[in-house]
């Protein structure tokens, strides 16, 4: 499965405004709102909160990978947000998170789901693609990093 495949144009925030884990997530799941309007917000921001106490989803890097699961929800979705400046995410090397890309899965497709992390992971630890998705300014130029980069993995 290419990551591609289940980020939407729509699901990409070129800009963050959010300066707090809390603020960055909400953010976040609004986005994939846009695709996926029948999800329940509240439910999908206690799912997340509820990863981020068993431990940042801060890789290190300037990466963030916040994920959960969902019961009523039929597929894979994706969102990816950047923030410039930064912010603080609890990261596991302590540095602020300048790339999120929120994962939520159905309950029952662990596999893929963990196949899916690994891919992002994979991506986002490639030093040139952080500096080149760091420099872009709009959704197009994101997504077309991605799926370029996304071929390679």
């Amino acid at each position: 499965m290419r990551i591609a495949d289940i980020l939407a144009h729509e699901s990409i925030i070129p800009e963050l405004k959010g300066t707090t884990k809390k603020q960055v997530l909400e953010e976040l799941i609004d986005a994939l709102l846009k695709h996926k309007p029948h999800m329940n917000r509240e439910r999908l921001m206690g799912v997340l909160l509820d990863r981020e106490r068993l431990g940042s989803t801060g890789i290190g890097d300037g990466i963030a990978i916040p994920h959960g699961k969902l019961r009523d929800l039929d597929q894979l979705v994706l969102s990816f947000g950047r923030s410039t400046p930064g912010v603080d995410f609890d990261s596991m090397d302590g540095k602020p998170v300048h790339l999120f890309f929120l994962l939520v899965a159905p309950e029952t497709c662990a596999g893929v789901h963990l196949r899916v992390l690994a891919k992002i992971a994979r991506l986002l630890k490639n030093g040139s693609v952080r500096k080149r998705l760091g420099k872009v300014t709009n959704t197009e130029e994101i997504y077309a990093i991605i799926e370029q980069e996304d071929e390679d993995f």
